[in-house]
């Protein structure tokens, strides 16, 4: 765990020393994995985000929001103002326990709706039990993904390629689809591409290809919907300490070094990915739609 020096956002210190550096405990766990079993556990800013009132009375679905960059996000909107659905596979059902009491403790409402977003029908029911259980629907962050690590293309089943592409795209096209016409003028969708959108793993050649589909996605349906007031962005992280690097989504004998070939040395921290993401939900960025921002510690993006 961070130090509490390091887990002070506000405070000015240098970034390459802030977080925990490589190297890291060599571990794995079965997928998708809990990010209360990580060595060191990831800072999701259970300690350090501080709310200013951004996103006071907003309603919002997050899927993904467990553990890792949905957590970090969950914890900032909730401090923010904001009342949540998180959605998650019942199998992180402790990791989303934690993450619900610490909305609360916010005085924010936390509504559960655990499920497989590769299966269309719940992707459906869950944007409109999102949008009856909170009384509207005006933001939308697509979190949720699977990402499996495979050396060569031959050893790809297609049952693990067609559920890359549904948990990363087709959820996202059922998501979007089904929310757009519940959602008023002001209202945002906020999705998550990566750093292999634009320089893809050897070995994610699966999820690289969801990712880069994520960013057509979100620029061509930025196009469509700001007519209707809404505005669509997304966050494109680099290597983001997570659970779901050791349950499968890196080789096992990648995580001791994970991070390390960036120029900070280090993976990022999903605390540090979450203000990005408060950004683009708030209506400070009003002029801001059909972009892709990077989170990568020094690896740009193109």
């Amino acid at each position: 765990m961070a130090s509490d020096k390091s887990r002070n956002q506000y405070q000015m210190q240098n970034p390459l020393t802030q977080y925990p550096q490589p190297p890291f405990p060599a571990q794995s766990q079965a997928a998708p994995g809990l990010d209360q079993q990580m060595k060191p556990k990831p800072d999701h800013g259970e300690q350090s985000y501080q709310g200013f009132g951004r996103l006071k009375g907003r309603k919002a679905l997050i899927t993904g929001a467990d553990s890792g960059i949905g957590r970090a996000v969950a914890i900032a909107f909730a401090r923010e103002g904001a009342d949540i659905v998180l959605n998650y596979l019942p199998v992180e059902q402790p990791d989303a326990r934690e993450v619900i009491t610490l909305i609360e403790a916010e005085g924010r409402r936390a509504i559960a709706l655990p499920g497989d977003l590769k299966d269309e029908a719940f992707c459906r029911d869950l944007v409109d039990k999102a949008h009856e259980q909170l009384g509207g629907l005006d933001i939308l962050v697509n979190v949720a993904g699977k990402q499996v690590a495979r050396k060569e293309v031959g050893r790809i089943s297609s049952e693990q390629f067609d559920a890359t592409m549904k948990t990363n795209v087709y959820a996202l096209f059922w998501l979007c689809q089904a929310a757009v016409p519940l959602m008023p003028a002001g209202a945002t969708i906020i999705n998550t591409a990566s750093i292999q959108s634009y320089d893809p793993s050897a070995t994610l050649l699966d999820y690289a290809t969801t990712k880069a589909a994520i960013v057509a996605f979100t620029k061509a349906l930025a196009k469509q919907v700001i007519e209707r007031g809404i505005r669509v962005n997304a966050v494109a992280p680099g290597p983001i300490w997570t659970v779901l690097q050791p349950s499968g989504g890196q080789p096992d004998e990648k995580i001791p070094q994970f991070g390390g070939h960036t120029p900070m040395k280090r993976p990022g921290q999903p605390a540090e990915c979450a203000p990005l993401y408060v950004l683009l939900a708030c209506q400070e960025s009003s002029y801001i739609t059909g972009e892709i921002f990077g989170v990568t510690g020094g690896n740009p993006l193109p």
